[in-house]
């Protein structure tokens, strides 16, 4: 994972959608260390706080980041966009990305996870890459989007689509329009043509400092200790693949890098999840999370009546062909990345009392550390 920043980036056109959520503000600071020229396009932070706003990203921007305050199913905003920037790297991330509000809101989590993605990628279509220039263009979708059989062997990328819940659903229907876009536009026959490759990529569980959205484990958690609140902890036997929020986007760099490299070769989907051992139940984690945390952080892991919506409560992931292909192997064991999280929450929560804390300092340091490990 050493080749994401020895140079190759440096100079580099990257746009990303989503770049104001969790996931795309680690994107862009990763980026800035790496020297890359990125353009940011995506709406509003999708919670406040947000790691965004909380690393002067949209105010005091790295060298190199450019936003766009635009929404991807503005079709004619998204085309301008590409055609103007004519990126050699395209990481989508704009989505709705949690499970409990697609039930609240179906119609919106398919029109942002379809209709998003048909979007970017039609955008791409319009406007291919300079002459000669080739373009790696990655599609973020989720471990959810596997149809879920509660399997105790994790799903492997051969293995069938689907989705119990809209927003499960929604991922697995932006994996099919992904894989229609490539061999109707983007096919490798073609590709002297249109210069493009088309991935996609599956997550597991991320953590990370920074997170605010509702419902998430972590999240939850630490805005209660922050405040000496007890924790209930809805579903402590539901197992998940839990991993720090680097281990995936460098992946996810790694893996334009080999597209822009070898084509093809490293086109379709690819798992990133942690390895078997840090695939843990969320009463484990949310245990040494408290631990990690320290004074002041209680747990109810009483397990009574829970009356939410449909949730899994299995699921694991197989990344066997990232391993073998690209050479990428989580670098962080569950407990580091736990005392990492806690550790930028504890940052935060001071800072927030105090006024202090330069968080964007703090997660550009733990990018360094990680790429020593």
């Amino acid at each position: 994972m050493l080749r994401v920043m020895d140079g190759f980036y440096r100079g580099r056109r990257v746009l990303i959608t989503g770049h104001t959520g969790f996931k795309g503000s680690w994107m862009c600071l990763l980026l800035a260390r790496a020297g890359a020229k990125v353009l940011g396009y995506s709406l509003d932070p999708p919670s406040s706080p947000a790691l965004f706003g909380l690393t002067r990203l949209g105010v005091d921007p790295p060298v190199g980041l450019a936003s766009l305050h635009a929404d991807v199913l503005d079709l004619p905003g998204l085309t301008r966009a590409v055609a103007d920037f004519d990126p050699e790297v395209v990481i989508h991330m704009a989505a709705q990305s949690l499970v409990r509000p697609s039930y609240t809101d179906p119609a919106g989590t398919f029109a942002a996870n379809v209709m998003g993605t048909v979007n970017l990628l039609e955008a791409c279509r319009r406007n291919p890459p300079a002459h000669g220039q080739r373009r790696a263009i990655v599609i973020v979708t989720s471990d959810k989007c596997y149809e879920n059989r509660e399997w105790v062997h994790g799903y492997r990328e051969t293995d069938r689509l689907g989705g119990h819940d809209p927003y499960s659903a929604s991922k697995g229907c932006a994996e099919l329009a992904a894989q229609s876009f490539a061999r109707s536009f983007f096919d490798e026959r073609t590709y002297a043509t249109h210069g493009t490759v088309v991935s996609t990529v599956r997550a597991g569980n991320v953590i990370g400092g920074g997170d605010f959205a509702t419902d998430r484990l972590v999240p939850d958690m630490a805005r209660a200790f922050a405040k000496d609140e007890r924790v209930h902890i809805r579903r402590p036997q539901a197992v998940r693949p839990w991993q720090h929020v680097l281990e995936p986007v460098t992946g996810y760099l790694l893996l334009a890098r080999r597209m822009l490299e070898e084509g093809h070769r490293f086109s379709g989907p690819w798992n990133f999840g942690p390895s078997s051992r840090d695939v843990r139940t969320v009463g484990e984690v949310a245990a040494r999370f408290a631990e990690a945390w320290g004074p002041g952080a209680e747990l109810d892991l009483t397990r009574g009546p829970d009356q939410g919506p449909h949730e899994a409560g299995l699921l694991t992931l197989d990344c066997s062909k990232a391993h073998a292909l690209l050479g990428w192997r989580p670098r962080l064991d569950l407990d580091a990345a736990l005392l990492w999280c806690a550790g930028w929450y504890r940052i935060w929560a001071e800072g927030a009392r105090s006024g202090g804390g330069d968080l964007r300092a703090l997660c550009l340091t733990r990018i360094d550390e990680f790429f020593d490990e």
